[in-house]
């Protein structure tokens, strides 16, 4: 077999028959004739040491608790990864996720565009025009050209427009303000004194009423002062006025029902003079609760109410008020204010809220009207529109919430009451608790430096400094009465089972 030179460092080697073979002599050169299993202790070596650098890339990523998750994937991975638990895909990028934390992943993903910008595109009511200073949504009243509006005061059947029953009358009076009632006749939208209504509209307001002046001194020989004009109400009022008199309970009546005085005078300057005013109202019916009452309450006299059958709800405090619920409560009513009338320590502890402030649920009722019910209607119309838009398929992609390892964040969102717009919070399963669901939203409040909305509205010596006092925190949606007086979590399990069932919970929250 001959040999010929190769200038690569192989050799051309001749068959017995003369045909050249090229044979390799460079460095790693395979041998044809030798066999492949002696390459395999090296290829099981090669599959060792990479076995062991993937398990300690493993054990490293496990210790930063942030490889068992979708939010891990998403970023480790350029492969989409299905999430069965949130029901969407992801698709990561190169980015490392030990620099972005939870929630700023989560602010990213749950970050969605809606299609209507209510400051370029207000809230379109059609009516008379409203007043009120200003809105933290932008909307409109009145007529404006052929612009399709979003709700209309009055029965308007067409697709895209809410009717609106706006009313403060007593449903015993003028039946369709009852909700049900409203409901049936196709109004969308209720406005009543009524806390259950959609945008309740009540009598009592912080600028209206100058519920905490001074209280004067009580100079008049009568106990109580009336102001009763409708003579033929449907109630039993103009019994117990009677009743309250053959107890030999002196009254002043300046109205047109039972009068003994001249009624061209201010009624709230005259009531001043009395140790107790007769609030009796035109019916017995929940949150029909009229200025008569909130008049007494800034003359600095208890009230006698025949009226509300909750009126207790409206109190400014416990003990601040008398009420009969019915005629056979006369004579009890009447033997408390002998009591009263004759025993200052007793009395004045009736009128304690004057000097300390009412409580927290007077304050809360009456700062809903910091912000006009005008406003509250855009606000509630806006809110509908959003929810609404909620539900297509795009917003349903949301994760809400963001799992490393053992623990996971939940995205909440929180408003306080009589605003529109939503902000951040976000909560650890760890603590997944009420309490840690108030601190959080302190906390959030605080470092907006955030300025609660009545504060303005109320009287100077009730609007306290900059702390935060919380009161109350509910689902966006509830009804008034349920947020004050009916709703409330059943224990931190009952909580996070609402969590879960609402994906990217929407709260309002009341400061006090």
């Amino acid at each position: 077999m001959g040999l010929v030179s190769n200038q690569r460092g192989s050799r051309t080697e001749t068959t017995q028959e003369g045909l050249p073979v090229s044979v390799s002599t460079g460095i790693g050169a395979a041998v044809p004739k030798k066999k492949w299993s002696n390459l395999m202790p090296l290829f099981v070596a090669l599959v060792v040491i990479a076995e062991i650098a993937f398990l300690g890339r493993l054990d490293m990523a496990k210790n930063a608790a942030m490889v068992d998750t979708l939010a891990d994937l998403f970023y480790r991975s350029r492969v989409p990864v299905e999430s069965d638990d949130l029901g969407l895909d992801m698709v990561g990028d190169d980015r490392n996720l030990e620099s972005e934390s939870c929630e700023e992943w989560l602010e990213k993903e749950d970050a969605v565009t809606y299609s209507r910008d209510f400051d370029k595109e207000p809230v379109f009511v059609s009516g008379a025009d409203q007043e009120y200073k200003s809105c933290s949504v932008a909307c409109k009243f009145g007529f404006i050209g052929d612009n399709r509006p979003d709700a209309t005061f009055g029965l308007l059947h067409q697709a895209g427009t809410a009717s609106v029953l706006r009313s403060m009358e007593s449903a015993q009076y003028y039946a369709e303000n009852n909700i049900a009632m409203a409901r049936r006749r196709g109004y969308n939208i209720v406005m009543t004194t009524s806390l259950s209504s959609d945008v309740p509209v009540g009598y009592f307001s912080w600028a209206e009423y100058d519920i905490m002046a001074p209280v004067k001194p009580k100079t008049e020989a009568a106990l109580a002062a009336a102001f009763i004009s409708n003579c033929g109400a449907r109630n039993f009022r103009l019994q117990a006025l009677e009743a309250l008199e053959k107890e030999n309970i002196k009254i002043d009546s300046y109205g047109g029902c039972h009068r003994n005085h001249d009624g061209r005078v201010d009624k709230v300057e005259t009531l001043k003079r009395y140790k107790f005013s007769l609030a009796f109202e035109n019916s017995n019916e929940e949150d029909y609760v009229t200025e008569k009452f909130f008049q007494s309450l800034v003359a600095g006299t208890v009230p006698v109410v025949v009226g509300a059958p909750n009126i207790q709800d409206f109190a400014p405090s416990p003990g601040s008020i008398l009420h009969i619920k019915e005629v056979e409560d006369v004579e009890s009513i009447a033997k408390t204010m002998r009591h009263l009338a004759e025993n200052p320590e007793a009395y004045n502890q009736s009128l304690r809220w004057k000097y300390e402030g009412p409580s927290d649920s007077f304050k809360a009722l009456v700062d809903m009207a910091a912000v006009h019910s005008s406003c509250r209607l855009c606000i509630h119309l806006a809110t509908m529109i959003r929810e609404k838009e909620e539900k297509s398929p795009e917003f349903k992609k949301r994760p809400c919430k963001c799992t490393r390892g053992s623990e996971t964040v939940y995205h909440i969102y929180v408003r306080e009451r009589g605003r529109f717009e939503m902000e951040s919070i976000y909560l650890r399963s760890s603590n997944l608790t009420l309490e840690a669901l108030k601190a959080a939203v302190v906390l959030k409040f605080k470092s907006m430096n955030h300025v609660p909305i009545w504060k303005p509205e109320r009287p100077e010596i009730l609007r306290r400094g900059n702390e935060l006092k919380f009161y109350r925190i509910y689902p966006v949606g509830l009804t008034q009465r349920e947020a004050l007086h009916t709703f409330s979590f059943k224990g931190d399990v009952d909580f996070r089972n609402h969590l879960e069932s609402n994906p990217c919970a929407k709260f309002e929250v009341i400061f006090v």
